[in-house]
């Protein structure tokens, strides 16, 4: 694509094969039989004209808007024919973020549309847009002017964008692609498929996600396409200085993200699509799945060995053999005879029950569910008007339209006797939608998009997600005060205000493992933060070791659980012999020690729209080193982890950034900013703590909230720095926290040689049960003479591991250790 295209209405040919290398598919045509498509771009600028915060410049044809949404964002349309598309987006439900300071300059050359942090450029005579921040400096530019293609058989546009690419430029994002973590040099599609036993650089899969992240000379920025159609990027794939996404329909429509650093790009995006609502705290603790747990007795058998061999679970899942012919919100009595007294008594026991639902639903006159539907018109209709119809589990399925608001409240509604029977959760598959024989819905099938109708080649990438919406808002109301639980395998942008998310159908390989790694890292930032991998595998048989490698893995995994198909192996903690079932106990215990750090740290993303995985590019983007780690990310900003992802492996290389860094197991004080050689015996996996953290444990328990806490434990951490720690704190199921119910505390560490000084400060109104905190002191670089807690005096002694202990009422202001 030409810089010099000044031309208003400039056009290039182009062939089949060129078409095809682009990804525009003509799947009835022959190759030879394809029109020539024309490219239009656009041309030199002969207007402007302003509109509060939008503003708008055309070609003589074609217009573009460039709308301040905030200081750190900017959104830009292009019309190809003058006239936009109704203003509506699933994954942004408020556009204008209300900014109050931005202003509009011309000179000979450009516009410029600046805020009080950057700075959008219209150049006038080819019609490029560039971002730069408040000093000039250009973060993002178009290599060549935006275009469109006429759509031959469907209508409307493909559209185009093509930015620089810089020559050490890197890219992250886009999901859970199953790749490195630098995109740089790969082309990708997304379009929502089933995938099952999916492999590395496999794509496309289960979610679509349009955000990317680009990264050169220490700077940052994010690139948002908000299009669901099918849509494509290009990291340098085909030409090494230019980047591109483009879509096979409706609007190009794009947000840029300002930095400059990372974690910036990440909260603002989330400003836009949204943060994952709190999760009640059980939905963090282990949770135990298969294809399937029945009949009954198979789910008390389990239930008890968790107990019994002192494991700690908290969910137990039921797949789709739990229902009636698989249909949807029915049960089968002949495996659950009484399941509303089976789920009470799991309760009973500290088990929540999570179960399966899907989109499809069986033609059945004599199914409740199928004849409401129909009745109502609820099915999605082909662009004949008859009913779309494929074959998943039930059989012969019609499916609802969750575009259609009229239909996600009835779906809503339809959880009802579930919810009465006791279940806890909601696990949302199979709606990518998934079809058998055909792969998804054909694309004339309509939906109503909430009044801006479309095609299947619209909604498609949306459905999942529309489903999980129905069910969180349905389970919402049914619960009342109680946060719901959801899951889903198939999302689009904004999808974390409704669902936590896995990926999908892996394979039980040392492979498959490392690509939990990546993807987990990759979805937490894309904004999908509540993330897991099915632990050991769906499919295949891993062996021991591999087991307990993953349950290690998916300790630090947000979302932890453990899932098989059903014709494997069973593959519960306990099932690879004594010696394992130790080394699986200690982990998912470790888990539950860990639970209000965790906790805490889901806190910092539903407020402030924190990453909870954070891979080391993000801790120090500006070590070029550092674009190419992978295997080490933070959970939260004061654990640091390196998963073993090899078979046998004694021993790993451990990068650290800048700091001082504790050796989770020993105490052991390790100096950031270089590689370590860490011996990794299998009762170790290399975890690491920040110097200046303080780490909040509670004692082992079965499920959360088994046990009355009398004195919290905290682990501090010394520093020669000062660093700030936060814990929180709420009922752990409720919603009261939108009340401030809650406590939000922060402790202050601050270290010399010869002394230690811990603050305390608090926000909210929950009130703890407990009284008083035990401190734990790690690695003091001196013998405690004196402690002394708010002016007073207090005793210290040692705790089992030699570090110094001190007992201090919860609401102390101010902790001083000195030598």
């Amino acid at each position: 694509m030409a810089k010099d295209l000044t031309k208003q209405q400039e056009t290039e040919k182009t062939g089949a094969a060129q078409l095809l290398e682009e990804g525009i598919h003509h799947v009835n045509n022959p190759v030879l039989d394809l029109p020539e498509i024309v490219k239009n771009y656009l041309g030199p600028v002969s207007g402007f004209h302003q509109e509060n915060n939008n503003f708008y410049f055309t070609d003589g044809g074609a217009s573009v808007e460039i709308k301040v949404v905030s200081d750190e964002i900017i959104r830009v349309r292009l019309a190809p024919k003058g006239q936009f598309l109704d203003d509506f987006s699933y994954a942004v439900p408020q556009s204008d973020q209300h900014v109050a300071v931005y202003n509009f300059e011309e000179d000979l050359q450009a516009y410029r549309v600046k805020t009080n942090t950057v700075t959008c450029v219209v150049n006038k005579a080819d019609f490029l847009v560039s971002f730069e921040d408040r000093e000039g400096t250009a973060y993002n530019k178009d290599y060549s002017p935006m275009h469109w293609e006429e759509n031959p058989d469907f209508g409307g546009y493909y559209v185009y964008c093509t930015k620089e690419a810089k020559a050490t430029e890197a890219f992250y994002g886009l999901g859970d692609k199953p790749t490195h973590l630098n995109l740089r040099g790969k082309r990708f599609v997304n379009w929502n498929s089933d995938t099952y036993s999916f492999q590395f650089n496999q794509d496309p899969l289960y979610r679509s996600i349009p955000f990317y992240i680009g990264l050169h000379g220490g700077d940052a920025y994010g690139i948002f396409f908000d299009n669901t159609f099918k849509t494509y990027f290009d990291f340098a794939a085909e030409a090494f200085d230019q980047t591109s996404f483009w879509s096979e329909g409706g609007e190009l429509q794009y947000y840029y993200i300002h930095g400059p650093h990372m974690m910036d790009v990440i909260k603002r995006y989330h400003s836009l699509t949204g943060t994952h609502y709190l999760p009640p705290l059980w939905a963090l603790g282990f949770h135990q799945c298969r294809w399937s747990y029945y009949p009954e007795s198979k789910v008390r058998d389990l239930a008890r060995n968790f107990r019994e061999r002192r494991i700690p679970c908290d969910a137990i899942y039921l797949d789709i053999d739990y229902m009636d012919g698989y249909r949807c919100f029915t049960w089968n009595k002949r495996y659950f005879p009484d399941p509303k007294k089976m789920i009470k008594e799991l309760a009973d026991d500290g088990f929540r029950t999570v179960v399966i639902i899907d989109p499809g639903i069986k033609v059945d006159e004599n199914y409740w569910v199928f004849k409401e539907g129909k009745k109502n018109r609820y099915f999605c209709r082909r662009g004949d008007d008859y009913f779309m119809e494929g074959y998943v589990w039930p059989g012969r399925c019609q499916f609802p339209d969750f575009t259609n608001q009229e239909v996600r409240e009835w779906w809503g509604g339809l959880f009802k006797g579930l919810v009465e029977a006791g279940v806890a959760g909601v696990w949302n598959d199979m709606n990518e939608p998934a079809v058998f024989g055909r792969g998804t819905f054909p694309n004339d099938v309509r939906h109503n998009f909430d009044g801006y109708r479309g095609s299947h080649r619209k909604a498609h990438n949306v459905y999942g997600m529309q489903m999980v919406r129905a069910t969180y808002e349905g389970l919402k109301k049914l619960y009342q005060k109680k946060r719901p639980f959801t899951i889903t395998r198939a999302a689009y942008a904004g999808t974390q205000r409704y669902a936590s998310v896995w990926t999908g159908d892996n394979v039980a390989t040392w492979e498959h493992l490392r690509l939990g790694v990546l993807q987990l890292q990759r979805l937490s930032m894309s904004g999908m933060p509540f993330c897991g991998t099915d632990i050991g595998g769906f499919s295949g048989e891993p062996d021991a070791e591999l087991f307990t490698r993953w349950i290690q893995f998916g300790v630090f995994s947000p979302f932890m659980r453990a899932h098989s198909a059903g014709d494997t192996a069973e593959r519960e903690p306990w099932s690879f012999g004594p010696e394992y079932e130790t080394l699986n106990r200690k982990f998912i215990e470790l888990r539950y020690k860990l639970l209000p750090y965790i906790y805490s740290v889901f806190w910092e993303h539903t407020k402030y729209g924190f990453p909870i995985l954070r891979p080391v590019t993000i801790i120090e983007q500006h070590l070029e080193s550092n674009v190419q780690r992978e295997e080490e990310f933070c959970f939260g900003d004061k654990i640091l982890v390196s998963p073993v992802l090899n078979p046998g492996q004694q021993r790993k290389t451990v990068y650290l950034p800048h700091g001082a860094w504790y050796y989770y197991w020993s105490d052991a004080i390790f100096q950031g900013g270089e590689e370590h050689e860490i011996e990794t015996p299998m009762d170790e996996m290399p975890i690491f703590i920040k110097a200046g953290a303080v780490l909040p444990e509670y004692p082992v328990m079965q499920y959360v909230q088994e046990k009355k806490i009398e004195s919290f434990k905290l682990l501090v951490y010394y520093s020669d720095q000062e660093v700030n720690s936060y814990l929180y704190e709420d009922h752990g199921d409720t919603f009261a926290y939108e009340q401030h119910i809650y406590l939000e505390k922060k402790f202050v560490v601050k270290g010399t040689l010869k002394s230690l000084t811990i603050e305390q400060y608090e926000d909210g109104l929950y009130s703890t049960k407990y009284d008083s905190y035990d401190l734990h002191l790690v690695a003091l670089p001196f013998e405690v003479g004196q402690v002394m807690v708010d002016d007073k005096p207090m005793a210290a002694v040692l705790d089992d591991a030699g570090r110094y202990l001190v007992k201090v009422p919860k609401n102390f202001r101010t902790v001083s250790v000195t030598e």
